[in-house]
């Protein structure tokens, strides 16, 4: 059995632990635009290929999923996954299954607009959240939220261009310059982390992994510590069933006044997931369990508390003619 992983990068590890799990005859694949990615150098084969906004990008990956057989195909970037999540039927009818929620699910996590209005409707504690500034001064002239307040983009990742603004002259200028920004209470309180994986044949949760957030760098979990929760896991639980999840997702989530906030989903794996793997929380082993047929067994919180993360630099040598270089 054989499993492709697309814009690999710099996700060593998630290609490597992939690798751990392989059984006799599987392989991992893996895709880059680029052969200065190191992790493709982790796989038992790597395909360059042309960036995803490229005419014949699908279709190049479709060919790669039938020529090398294979049965499961996920990215550990965000705009590749509507890409594949849209596409679904043409990887199934090929035999290939797309480990990805469902394209409109996916495009909700992408729109932190429209996932705030999913979290409301499902009564899920989140964020307030504003399109309209007029609507935001209205609410704050009430006493119904208060300075400062985060102010971003509506779509986008990475904790980019993400402000903290705390008067009306700022979120004024920062509305002239950009379009499509969303205004966000701003949660005062400690940040988690959820790794989460959904069985793909049964859409019940398999495995939750919580960390609680000690550093962060480029919006990603650079430090962090095992926590458990019982309060959390049902909350995620339901959350996640409820909505129609599979697969693996990532989560974003505050602790405020002792009530848990959900932020953001993420439907991949999360930079931080080194942490719950080193932990016991085996997510590509349920992945191959998964596209082999068989359900996996429910494990929520099956792994030890204060279990720390600390993320440090590697680097991967290899020797590349100069003129071979693609970037």
């Amino acid at each position: 059995m054989n499993l492709l992983i697309l814009s690999a990068g710099t996700r060593n590890k998630v290609v490597q632990y992939f690798k751990q799990e392989c059984a006799e005859g599987d392989r991992i694949i893996a895709t880059d635009c680029s052969n200065l990615a190191p992790a493709v150098y982790e796989a038992d084969k790597f395909y360059l290929v042309p960036r995803i906004n490229h005419p014949d990008y699908l279709n190049i990956i479709l060919d790669i999923c039938k020529k090398e057989e294979i049965a499961g195909v996920l990215s550990l970037i965000d705009p590749e996954l509507s890409l594949i999540a849209k596409h679904r039927a043409q990887f199934e009818t090929i035999g290939t299954k797309v480990i990805v929620p469902d394209y409109e699910l996916v495009e909700t996590c992408f729109n932190k607009y429209d996932m705030y209005k999913l979290l409301c409707k499902l009564q899920i504690p989140t964020a307030k959240c504003y399109m309209q500034k007029e609507v935001f001064y209205e609410e704050k002239s009430q006493g119904k939220i208060a300075y400062p307040v985060f102010v971003k983009p509506v779509t986008g990742s990475a904790s980019m261009h993400i402000n903290k603004v705390s008067s009306d002259e700022e979120l004024n200028v920062l509305c002239s310059m950009y379009d499509d920004l969303m205004i966000q209470e701003f949660m005062d309180g400690q940040e988690y982390g959820a790794d989460v994986y959904i069985d793909m044949i049964t859409g019940k949760v398999s495995t939750i992994f919580v960390k609680e957030k000690i550093k962060m760098r480029a919006g990603e979990t650079d430090k962090s510590i095992s926590v458990k929760d019982e309060q959390l896991f049902e909350l995620i639980q339901r959350f996640v069933e409820t909505c129609g999840f599979k697969g693996i997702i990532d989560i974003d989530i505050f602790k405020v006044n002792g009530v848990y906030y959900v932020s953001e989903v993420n439907p991949r794996f999360g930079g931080g997931y080194p942490h719950a793997y080193e932990s016991g929380v085996n997510v590509p082993q349920l992945i191959m369990k998964n596209l082999r047929g068989e359900v996996t067994d429910p494990s929520i919180g099956a792994y030890r508390e204060n279990i720390c993360m600390m993320k440090y630099n590697e680097i991967m040598i290899k020797e590349i003619a100069r003129q071979d270089i693609v970037q």
